[in-house]
């Protein structure tokens, strides 16, 4: 089951907006569910051609579920300050934040697996390596207790986005009291 957005004035539609913003986030944060539990795990990640690619092992919990269970939600969320008002309960938080609700595949494409592998690399050590990561390095990898790395990607049936931009005349900085904004 699938909501609208309540507050609708936050809802932001701009896709290429929500794409810089998955694009450069830093953190996302995996939903799952099976047998009636829920578990919630935060994961570096990649968005690539419309869609969110991450790596893991193959084995463990998150593994587990995904087998019983590949219906997922992703969220994302950046905050960007707080905005205060002399009125305690119109104090705010400046943020933007995305959930995705789509179903988790594991890649057994050892070329499309490399490309998000190496788009991964690209995005949180850029420029580290001289050359590109080689398919087998994808192909024979195991973490030091022996899994096999797994990559995975999510196609979304729903994205949705809110956002609340920051006012800069009320970012909350130490010091400041709301006697200065009377």
């Amino acid at each position: 089951m699938h909501h609208s957005i309540r507050q609708q004035q936050r809802a932001c539609t701009d896709s290429e907006k929500i794409g810089r913003f998955l694009s450069e986030a830093q953190t996302g944060y995996l939903g799952l569910a099976a047998q009636g539990t829920p578990y919630v795990i935060p994961l570096n990640f990649v968005w690539k051609n419309g869609q969110i690619y991450f790596h893991g092992a193959s084995e463990g919990r998150k593994i587990e579920m995904l087998h019983e269970n590949p219906n997922v939600c992703f969220t994302v969320s950046e905050q960007y300050g707080t905005m205060v008002h002399p009125v305690p309960a119109k104090t705010d938080t400046a943020y933007m934040s995305v959930i995705l609700f789509g179903t988790a595949s594991i890649i057994t494409d050892l070329d499309e697996a490399t490309s998000a592998m190496q788009t991964l690399l690209d995005k949180y050590v850029p420029g580290y390596y001289s050359s590109s990561l080689q398919k087998v390095h994808v192909e024979k990898y195991r973490s030091s207790l022996g899994s096999k790395t797994v990559v995975f990607k999510i196609a979304p049936d729903t994205i949705t986005a809110k956002e609340n931009a920051l006012k800069q005349n009320m970012t909350f900085e130490q010091g400041r009291t709301v006697k200065e904004d009377r």
